[in-house]
């Protein structure tokens, strides 16, 4: 059981960090908390609090691409749309 959350993590921090590529305050500065974030925890074995940890990092990341589709949307609607129509 250990070895499939330890590979849940993984997947879960690779994803985080393809997704702080494009985080506006760059992505250094993105890479710099996920780690600490994820070596605050490392010591974490319970593997209900584990799931628990999962759980929150696949919100963040959802939250995260929530954050980029809407400042894509935004940057198209002012290239495509005037001030003046709302």
């Amino acid at each position: 059981m250990a070895n499939s959350l330890r590979g849940e993590v993984l997947n879960l921090y690779k994803n985080l960090l393809y997704l702080g590529r494009e985080y506006p305050k760059g992505a250094d500065y993105f890479r710099s908390r996920l780690k600490a974030a994820f070596l605050k925890n490392k010591d974490v074995k319970d593997p209900e609090k584990i799931k628990q940890l999962i759980a929150r990092g696949e919100f963040v990341m959802k939250e995260l691409e929530a954050l980029y589709f809407l400042r894509k949307y935004r940057a198209m609607k002012q290239r495509y749309y005037s001030d003046d129509n709302q």
